[in-house]
């Protein structure tokens, strides 16, 4: 009896053991689709119109139908392109798909969950009702279908989704909007299965002292019975632990305390993990667990948006969810692909516009750190209550404990329900702020306006009071406007204004759709969709470079080496939160490469790294370069910044030899260093290189030609231009019709001729603004053209144009800024350099999206080759400040390009025109509203330039490489 006694109590104690050794009961998962664009399961399908309707088939999902060659294509603004009374593509989808529900899952509740399905989505499971038609498109909505399903066997799901709400606020708030809208489940479907008692969800309030709250949602709670949180660091060390009993309520409430926590910011995103358990005295009932950040976050009204007591601003993007193959059904790839260029961009916030995003984005910008405006749809008119309210709530419950989520914004441009305000506090324990994202005036929320699209001017108004402004959306992007530009001058207002937050740039990305219907071509509706920084596929334009130096926390002004210059810099740190002896810099002496060289580039010789100086967040100082003796025989000084995560904040270049210098062994070559230059030639090239330097002269009644070496140039005597080019060993070049000034008058006046040392001069004089051109053919090939003119006036853009045919154009290549082209009020992003790109005919926005632009203003030019199917020719300046013009182009479109080109297409300017935004009724004239750098180009008095040019390929100095320099690398 004993024994048997013994043997019962060891089975007992065994089953407990055994039970307590498999721990807690947690959320299954069970995916019916796939989990997101790239990860699809077929579905059966049948679409009622458009394309392939009537029939049924298979569907991949999750997924657009007209993704998948279904139905018809709308933009939501159709509604203005084809008249008020147009009918949208009012197709519904229907969805059938057989599944199983695992055998153990009995007796649990069973939910079927759709993270988004676009628009009214019905759902049936074996015949019958799963509950009440979803209403919304991009929010997160599940059934418990426990009494529906048979479990171990199949089960039939039937879908209907229909695109046009059966509410018309619905439609209103989602679908009549500037943006591409479809049909279908684009976000994954999945089941859920839990313990009869669990916890349906959590909302957490942890502040930056370290004070945590958390509400905790049950389901079934059984008197007796204990909530237990814990609160575990990264390292995974519990840090805080809190309890409480469990009545009959269905919410309960656990607080602790954490000493000292990591609190989280956009630049330093500290994560930490609660884990929740269901006890029934030592037992583990039931048990979940989610990320969060200790932060505060607190408007001051009066004075600013402050995070964990510090005062912030917003350097911010709108973001669409996107993907031209797939529109708004997407990856964690895609999502992380975006937060990290965005961060690139030196970028500290984004917005959901116009809808709450996938849950994988939001939990990206908690680890890498985004500060994120989390937004209910409603693009300019809201939902109404009825509708609303559900829409809210499951918004908020989704997303309520991403610490990175710092505003709810409840709707967009006039599409604010004022009745919903309250319902977000209602699931958001820590009571986040609430903010309307409009386009008027006098529409501020909670102490913040967020007034869009005002200019410079009553941008600086607003920065007076009496409320915080933190435009929710700014510098319209549309082509190649809007973005970077005049980015710079609206950053300096905000950042040195009390009252001034920041602002969202509109937008990430160009939204083109690749069209099924139309042979796959990338559709964005012409005007109304590339407004990106970037385009579909996330290919970089120049206003993501220029962002990327203007927003970067290390803010350097000097645009030049000072005549002084001992390796000094002056730095602001533009940080909140980090000081900068928390970068790292490096800085680089190089050599450039020269025209005749295979590559462009640069080569270093000498590099050194180190710790930046301890200057405090939103504190000036000083960055000291520990240069060699001998730096200043290099061509280029090179510093780039590095943020405490080893990422690039920026490269800044400066030439450290003027450009007269850096053309040394370039141009103009006496005798001598041509025959050095040629010895490696063969015989007959090194006898035309030395032969008669003499330039020889012919003139007619019309024209005078002037001819050195292997090239000749023909002047016209009536208007002084260059009509035609001659290369004795080559084809001819199309290259002339100029000098013509692109502003102001000239004529010709006289024309004379006559020797000038190693060769011969063509003087023009002119009455007007142009005062002169002396054409002087060297005795070995080179020409140089000595210009002067005087203006007095604000001017788009001055200098001189010649013309040459677009088409004969292969690429360049040259020594000045780029890669990319400037306009006046964005010169920002681009770096010092030898480059190379390949003629493209790309408008911004545009296919083929082929980045840089080869046609554009190009800055700081001291040489530049041009590749033609003609031959090659180089032109070059000593002087500084030189613009080159690329043949036609515009920057945006609309009934009239803008901004005005200038005469010719081959330009050498002094000045170039600032660029405009899509939002302005008169874009040459809003300019000026941009801001100071928006202003026309203020001349006044002479402007004197010389220009060298070789129509074929010239002869180097073989000295002046020095390539045979060695690296060296020291510390700062």
């Amino acid at each position: 009896m004993l024994i048997k006694r013994i043997l019962l109590l060891s089975f007992l104690l065994l089953g407990v053991a055994e039970a307590y050794a498999k721990g807690p009961e947690t959320r299954q998962v069970k995916y019916l689709s796939g989990t997101d664009n790239k990860n699809t399961v077929a579905w059966d399908f049948m679409v009622t119109g458009g394309r392939q309707s009537g029939k049924w088939t298979t569907i991949q999902v999750p997924s657009h139908w007209e993704q998948q060659g279904f139905g018809s294509y709308n933009y939501g603004r159709d509604y203005v392109t084809y008249g008020k009374n147009f009918r949208f593509a009012d197709e519904k989808g229907m969805y059938k798909h057989k599944f199983k529900v695992p055998k153990n899952w009995k007796g649990k509740d069973v939910y079927i969950v759709f993270e988004g399905s676009m628009t009214d989505t019905e759902v049936k499971i074996n015949g019958k009702s799963a509950g009440p038609i979803h209403q919304g498109a991009f929010y997160k909505f599940r059934y418990n279908i426990k009494d529906k399903v048979g479990y171990g066997k199949d089960n039939l799901l039937e879908v209907t989704v229909s695109k046009m709400s059966a509410d018309p606020s619905v439609n209103n708030a989602e679908r009549l909007a500037d943006y591409w809208i479809f049909g279908g489940i684009f976000r994954p479907v999945y089941l859920e299965a839990y313990p009869t008692e669990h916890v349906a969800y959590t909302a957490i309030d942890a502040k930056a002292d370290g004070a945590f709250s958390m509400n905790v949602h049950l389901v079934n709670p059984q008197a007796g019975h204990e909530v237990v949180a814990e609160v575990v660091d990264a390292a995974g060390k519990v840090v805080g632990t809190g309890r409480a009993s469990v009545s009959r309520d269905t919410l309960v409430n656990i607080k602790t305390k954490v000493n000292s926590p990591l609190q989280w910011t956009a630049e330093t995103p500290n994560l930490y993990t609660v884990r929740t358990f269901i006890k029934s005295g030592r037992k583990n009932l039931y048990q979940t667990q989610e990320k969060f950040g200790f932060r505060t976050i607190e408007i001051r009204q009066g004075d600013g948006i402050y995070l964990n007591g510090t005062k912030i601003k917003m350097k911010g993007v709108n973001r669409h969810v996107w993907w031209p193959e797939t529109g708004r059904s997407v990856s964690r790839d895609i999502d992380l692909m975006d937060v990290k260029l965005m961060k690139e961009m030196n970028m500290n916030a984004v917005r959901c516009s116009h809808y709450p995003p996938d849950k994988s984005f939001l939990q990206i910008c908690d680890s890498l750190g985004l500060y994120v405006l989390d937004e209910l749809a409603g693009w300019q008119k809201a939902y109404s209550t009825k509708a609303g309210a559900p829409l809210v709530k499951e918004m908020v419950i989704r997303d309520a404990n991403h610490p990175s989520i710092i505003f709810w914004s409840n709707g967009n441009e006039g599409g604010h329900n004022k009745e919903l305000v309250d319902d977000y506090a209602k699931y958001d324990h820590s009571n986040r702020p609430v903010i309307h994202a409009h386009h008027r005036p006098g529409n501020a929320f909670n102490g913040i306006d967020c007034n869009h699209y005002e200019d410079y001017y009553s941008t600086k108004n607003l920065l007076e009071g009496p409320n915080i402004y933190m435009p929710t959306e700014f510098l319209h992007a549309q082509d190649d406007g809007g973005g970077g530009t005049s980015l710079a001058d609206f950053w300096e207002l905000h950042w040195n204004s009390k009252l001034g937050a920041g602002g969202f740039l509109w937008d990430l990305a160009d939204e083109g759709i690749v069209r099924t219907d139309l042979n796959n071509i990338i559709d964005v509706n012409k005007v109304n969709a590339p407004d990106g920084l970037v385009g579909p596929h996330r290919e970089k334009e120049g206003s993501f470079f220029a962002i990327k130096e203007i927003y970067s926390p290390v803010h350097i002004k000097m645009d030049k080496l000072p005549a002084a210059f001992e390796g000094t810099i002056p730095v602001e740190n533009r940080y909140h939160f980090t000081n900068l002896n928390q970068c790292t810099f490096q800085w680089e002496l190089a050599d450039y490469r020269k025209p005749g060289d295979t590559f462009a580039g640069a080569v270093t010789r000498k590099k050194g790294t180190g710790a930046g100086p301890s200057i405090a967040p939103t504190a000036k100082g000083n960055l000291k370069l520990n240069l060699p003796a001998d730096w200043k025989e290099y061509d280029v000084l090179m510093l780039s910044a590095y943020d405490p995560h080893k990422e690039l904040l920026y490269t800044w270049t400066w030439n450290v030899k003027t450009p007269d210098k850096l053309l040394s062994g370039l141009v103009l070559l006496t005798k001598e260093q041509a025959q050095a230059a040629s010895k490696a030639d063969s015989a007959s090239q090194k006898k035309s290189a030395l032969a008669d330097w003499k330039v020889e002269v012919t003139e007619t009644d019309s024209t005078i030609l002037l001819k050195g070496g292997e090239i000749g140039i023909k002047l016209s005597k009536k208007n002084g231009n260059l009509t035609e080019v001659i290369n004795t060993t080559a084809k001819n070049l199309t290259f002339g019709d100029g000098p013509v000034m692109v502003s102001g008058k000239a004529k010709v006046a006289t024309v004379k001729h006559y020797k000038d040392g190693d060769g011969h001069v063509v003087e023009v004089n002119y009455t007007g603004d142009l005062k002169y051109a002396r054409w002087k053919m060297h005795g070995n090939g080179w020409v140089s053209l000595d210009y002067e003119y005087s203006l007095n006036g604000d001017y788009p853009f001055t200098g001189i144009s010649f013309t040459y045919p677009e088409n004969f154009i292969i690429g360049a290549k040259w020594l000045g800024k780029g890669p990319y082209r400037v306009w006046k009020n964005r010169p920002q992003g681009m770096e010092h350099g030898v480059w190379e790109n390949f003629y493209n005919d790309t408008h911004t926005g545009s296919a083929p999206w082929q980045y840089p632009e080869f046609k554009g203003y190009f800055s700081d030019i001291t040489w530049m080759e041009f590749n033609t199917v003609e031959g090659k020719f180089i032109v070059a300046s000593p002087q500084e400040g030189l613009f080159v013009r690329r043949f036609d182009f515009y920057g945006l479109s609309g009934v009239k390009p803008h901004p005005e080109l200038p005469i010719g297409n081959v330009s050498f300017l002094d000045n170039i025109p600032p660029l405009g935004t899509k939002l302005a009724l008169n874009i040459s004239a809003n300019t000026r509203n941009l801001g100071p750098a928006g202003e026309m180009n203020k001349v006044s008095g002479p402007i004197k330039r010389t220009l060298y040019f070789y129509f074929g390929l010239p002869k180097t100095d073989g000295n002046s490489q020095q390539f045979d320099r060695p690296v060296v690398n020291e510390l700062f």
